[in-house]
């Protein structure tokens, strides 16, 4: 009943488009036919507003994968750099964060550990809405930053690293089951805000896969009790990526392809000095406007991430 309705949706928005393109020729034509030049401007409004439907339209088509409905699980590391790669993680966080603003989506941090001097060395945020993993898988990798960094008084230009991972969040999957004997399951303090509760109780949960070695943790929640769940959640999730990957890298092996490296790849590079550059290098896909981009626009990367990926898998 879900795929049905997720196709009655896609259907609407088609007839609606087109009913928009009728209406925005017709519009155009008896213009031209009464010589009226001021429906000029609602005809360009109209154009403009078509193309983006069309745009979004076409994105969603390229989302027919498992799980690209689903809310996503997004997790944020810094690299090598100290202080100046914490502040690009945060800086990143709030990249995304305002791109999932802009979608109408919600984001709630499961865990956050914050920079020693300023930013944040690792962050885990759920971000739910429609297609927010088939959307936001197009950004795992490393993200590299090049600027003159506000933390070196001398003004030396600095390159700086943070790795993002995406995975899907699921709620029961048989396909994973985990053996309560494999886990091992620490509580401690959580730290930061959060009230004297939060503070002067060991509500925050840190669970250990040992036969993976998969550690995940949280903390957002006022009781030991939730956060175990949504750690729990988490651990499941990357469990059913791990297995994920692994197929993949069979079949690749089978059609004699090279595997694709995940998350240690370089996907992109945000460059404020000595020029202001953002280049995809999967894609290729250059944008100058730096500052637009680490505000939230993001689109143009992620529709070129979904077309060269149903490309290449053709």
């Amino acid at each position: 009943m879900q795929d049905l309705s997720d196709l009655r949706n896609i259907l609407e928005d088609y007839n609606s488009l087109c009913r928009r393109i009728e209406e925005t020729a017709l519009l155009w034509e008896m213009g031209i036919d009464e010589g009226d030049e001021s429906v000029s401007g609602e005809i360009k409004d109209s154009i403009s507003t078509i193309q983006t439907d069309l745009e979004a339209m076409e994105i969603r088509v390229l989302l027919h994968e498992p799980y690209d409905k689903n809310n996503a699980i997004f997790s944020l590391q810094a690299g090598a750099g100290g202080t100046e790669a914490q502040d690009w993680v945060d800086i990143l966080f709030r990249m995304y964060f305002r791109w999932a603003e802009s979608k109408k989506m919600k984001v709630e941090v499961l865990d956050k550990l914050p920079g020693d001097e300023a930013g944040i060395k690792s962050v885990t945020a759920l971000i739910k809405g429609d297609y927010a993993f088939g959307y936001l898988k197009a950004e795992r990798g490393v993200h590299r930053l090049v600027r003159i960094s506000p933390f070196d008084s001398s003004g030396r230009r600095h390159t700086s690293f943070a790795s993002v991972e995406v995975i899907p969040e699921v709620e029961e999957d048989d396909e994973i089951e985990i053996d309560p004997g494999d886990l091992r399951i620490d509580t401690y303090r959580s730290g930061g805000a959060g009230g004297q509760h939060v503070n002067k109780t060991d509500s925050a949960v840190r669970i250990t896969h040992q036969p993976t070695g998969i550690v995940v943790q949280c903390q957002s929640e006022r009781s030991q009790h939730a956060n175990r769940l949504t750690a729990m959640k988490i651990l499941q999730a990357r469990l059913l990526e791990l297995e994920m990957q692994e197929r993949e890298r069979k079949l690749a092996e089978q059609r004699g392809e090279q595997p694709e490296i995940g998350w240690g790849s370089q996907i992109r590079s945000y460059i404020f000095q000595p020029y202001t550059l953002v280049k995809d290098h999967r894609t290729d896909i250059e944008i100058g406007n730096v500052e637009a981009v680490v505000d939230g626009d993001i689109d143009p990367f992620i529709f070129s991430f979904l077309q060269h990926r149903a490309k290449s898998n053709r």
